[in-house]
């Protein structure tokens, strides 16, 4: 596994505090989002397409700390947008460290060898940089040539200063289970901390939206990589159970109050990916959101997901409820043969209601006028 100890111990010390208060829907990971603004423009990514105004928008560090103290996870994973971009990234991330959370600052890594002065190295802080792919597949991914070299250099700077460096990888259609074992293989040789590995949501307002997998062929593509890395050490960081419900072995459902997001607007509902209105506080996205209406199963829009953000924690329950499982699980790797586990059944889910521009609207006139933010979308932005 690519997490270190402590901080293994650390997590679990947390859900047995949470099981022993009895709580079924607690978080496990902080996505404190500070901005949407990036410095690139990725055919797979649906979180840029904002008017000028809202991607000029920042979190304060005072906001960020705050949203980390009210959530009360272990671990704060800050992805963007470009967390680099914004001006008091140092001070956040010192912030959060001195409270001695974990702190994954995910970049595309194009300002890291110029920010790295901004920070210390630190047992709780590491840099999950993004890559998807060899320099042929992440290239492209980026829609910018050169966007690969120029983000392992900045991985090597980082680990010469002290740095522990991880890496996150979202995986398209058409991928080449040759071309993603070979990367992983890779990441081992380049020394990175650990690897982060889901396959792509398809995003709302995604400009490329016919390369994102369905669960079927998510489930077949990962079962050819896996079998092609029978005996390696993949510096892998998720759990063994999760890596098994990639290939098909574990009929999950997603837990999305498990990876619960901050961002300019607020508390994210229902998850990191999908994004149907906010919450005021945490307390209230936990208590008033109907997470009964979103998953697989449930709604349209979740219908191929796999994300890990979703079902990370649901594996991580279930490690919890059968260690033992896990363990066998863990050592003898995630099957790759044989019959699949059974799918959710999708007839009975809601269909998918279209709302980003609705939410643009209402944000953007918000901006304008003295009112308070809107929480959630209106209906007939919705429809």
């Amino acid at each position: 596994m690519g997490i270190p100890v402590r901080q293994q111990l650390a997590i679990g010390l947390y859900i047995m505090k949470q099981r022993l208060k009895r709580r079924d829907k607690y978080p496990l990971v902080l996505m404190l989002e500070p901005l949407f603004r990036c410095n690139l423009a990725c055919a797979g990514c649906g979180k840029i397409d904002y008017p000028d105004a809202i991607l000029n928008r920042r979190l304060s560090v005072q906001e960020c700390l705050d949203a980390v103290d009210e959530c009360g996870t272990p671990m704060v994973s800050i992805p963007g947008g470009e967390p680099l971009l914004h001006k008091e990234i140092g001070e956040i991330v010192k912030g959060i460290v001195a409270r001695r959370k974990y702190v994954s600052l995910c970049t595309n890594a194009l300002l890291l060898e110029k920010k790295l002065h901004l920070f210390e190295p630190s047992r709780y802080l590491f840099f999950s940089v993004h890559l998807d792919g060899l320099k042929e597949e992440h290239d492209k991914s980026v829609c910018q040539d050169g966007v690969f070299d120029r983000a392992v250099k900045a991985i090597k700077a980082a680990q010469d200063k002290g740095f522990r460096v991880s890496v996150n990888a979202t995986i398209f259609d058409g991928a080449s289970p040759e071309r993603v074992a070979a990367f992983l293989d890779y990441c081992g040789e380049i020394g990175v901390g650990g690897v982060s590995i889901s396959p792509g949501y398809a995003y709302e307002r995604a400009p490329d939206q016919e390369h994102f997998l369905t669960r079927r062929k998510t489930k077949e593509l990962f079962r050819q990589v896996f079998a092609l890395g029978k005996g390696k050490k993949w510096p892998l960081t998720h759990s063994s159970l999760y890596l098994d419900f990639l290939t098909g072995n574990q009929t999950y459902r997603c837990a999305p109050w498990g990876m619960p997001t901050r961002n300019i607007f607020g508390w994210q509902r229902p998850c990191y990916l999908l994004n149907e209105g906010y919450a005021p506080s945490f307390k209230a996205l936990m208590e008033e959101t109907e997470w009964e209406s979103y998953g697989t199963g449930n709604y349209e829009k979740c219908a191929d997901c796999m994300a890990h953000c979703g079902y990370e924690p649901t594996a991580v329950s279930d490690a919890v409820r059968n260690p033992l499982k896990a363990l066998r699980v863990a050592l003898r790797g995630p099957k790759t043969s044989g019959d699949m586990a059974p799918e959710i059944p999708l007839e009975g889910q809601r269909p998918a209601k279209w709302v980003f521009d609705g939410m643009v609207a209402n944000a953007m006139q918000d901006m304008h006028t003295d009112k308070p933010k809107r929480q959630d979308v209106p209906t007939q932005a919705a429809e």
